[in-house]
């Protein structure tokens, strides 16, 4: 049988939340559900950060993925890198 749990929290940390379930493809309720039934089976509670490229790293990324032809490298020694770059310039 369900039931139903009201919580108040800020607005911002709702929006906030929110939007990350959204970029997971989830609702806050399935993170909410899945956090609390992770709570109790394993009694414990810990939160944690994953790291996410800045915006512009995230446009590197996308550069070097969109021109693969302008990738570099295995290298057979690092003198042939060091010379490889300063073609570059």
């Amino acid at each position: 049988m369900n039931t139903t749990l009201h919580i108040t929290i800020d607005s911002e940390t709702k929006q906030k939340a929110q939007l990350l379930a959204k970029e997971l493809g989830l609702d806050i309720s399935t993170i909410v559900r899945a956090g609390l039934k992770q709570f109790v089976q394993t009694e414990s509670f810990s939160v944690q950060k994953s790291y996410r490229p800045t915006p512009f790293l995230e446009e590197i990324i996308r550069s070097a993925r969109a021109t693969p032809d302008d990738a570099s490298g295995p290298f057979d020694s690092a003198e042939d890198a060091i010379k490889f770059l300063r073609s570059r310039r």
